[in-house]
């Protein structure tokens, strides 16, 4: 294995590389660029990289399917840090072209419902085609195959491009949140402002399915950031859950949500306890009476004092 190399979802001049380029070991490692998020994660399934950066949430789009979809199946890997970047596009065009000559635009489909308004309202006659990224997007415009692509304006250097509009986004604040992706192995330390994320398959169509594993989490004072319904491929109706939880896999209440999980469900995916990217355990909410790991220590001595007769 590569120890050295890490893959992003590329080509050069996406948000992507942008994110990676935030964390401080990026510095040291070979950035290499790949054509999708299944190839990036590929490439460290089998060796070729250490680990690999890939976008997973979006706070306009929600969760990114491809990135959900293929930590959900195939090897399992595993979730070490994660990167919230704020995303502002620019609508990037050949030197030279007005807007009024805009007639085709690309970008990620991610990006589309992020600038849908900007779109209507200054190119509201204008064909949108997707592409595999927005760097990639503006590579299509810089080959003359459309006339704009909605990227960062980091990426107009790279492909030869100019800004022709700036600072674009229908949501104000929007950001993507990123995950560092390695092979499994132990979880880093508690920081005290963690998140932990799993796969969790129904065992089967019943009333009440979902509650059943909502309460698991719930019982013991686990709050839910994300949670996610992913069709399984086995037929209509069949559906695994991507859920973000706070709180890190050696917490008590977090520990025994997912002990819980693990018996009612045919199977569960852990992908990871790390540190919540821009939170600090200060401003982490206090938890609710009765689910610290003292109160958990606590309850379980009270239990074996009855077992042996002492209470």
């Amino acid at each position: 294995m590569s120890a050295t190399r890490y893959t992003y979802l590329g080509p050069e001049g996406t948000f992507t590389e942008a994110a990676l380029r935030t964390l401080p070991e990026a510095a040291t490692r070979e950035l290499v660029p790949m054509v999708s998020v299944p190839a990036a994660l590929d490439a460290v399934r089998n060796g070729d990289a250490a680990a690999a950066l890939v976008p997973i949430e979006n706070s306009v789009e929600g969760g990114v399917t491809a990135t959900l979809d293929e930590l959900a199946s195939g090897e399992p890997l595993m979730i070490y840090r994660e990167v919230l970047l704020p995303i502002a596009f620019a609508l990037l065009v050949r030197p030279g072209t007005k807007l009024s000559a805009v007639k085709t635009v690309t970008g990620h489909p991610v990006a589309q419902p992020q600038v849908r308004n900007w779109l209507r309202t200054h190119l509201p006659d204008a064909l949108w085609e997707s592409a595999a990224s927005n760097a990639d997007g503006a590579r299509l415009v810089q080959e003359g195959r459309y006339d704009a692509a909605f990227a960062g304006e980091f990426a107009a250097a790279t492909y030869g491009l100019e800004p022709l509009v700036t600072e674009i986004h229908d949501a104000e604040n929007a950001e993507t949140r990123f995950v560092l992706v390695g092979r499994p192995a132990r979880p880093a330390a508690p920081t005290g402002a963690d998140k932990t994320s799993v796969v969790i398959w129904l065992g089967d169509d019943h009333p009440g399915a979902l509650l059943e594993l909502l309460q698991e989490f719930a019982v013991r004072g686990v709050n839910l950031m994300l949670i996610q319904s992913r069709p399984t491929g086995a037929g209509i109706g069949n559906y695994c859950f991507a859920v973000d939880a706070e709180g890190h896999i050696s917490d008590r209440r977090v520990g025994e949500a997912l002990m819980g999980l693990k018996r009612i469900c045919p199977k569960v995916r852990f992908l990871g306890s790390y540190p919540r990217a821009g939170v600090a355990p200060q401003d982490v909410r206090a938890l609710r009476r009765g689910t610290s790991d003292e109160e958990f220590t606590s309850a379980s001595d009270w239990l074996a004092r009855c077992q042996d007769g002492r209470a």
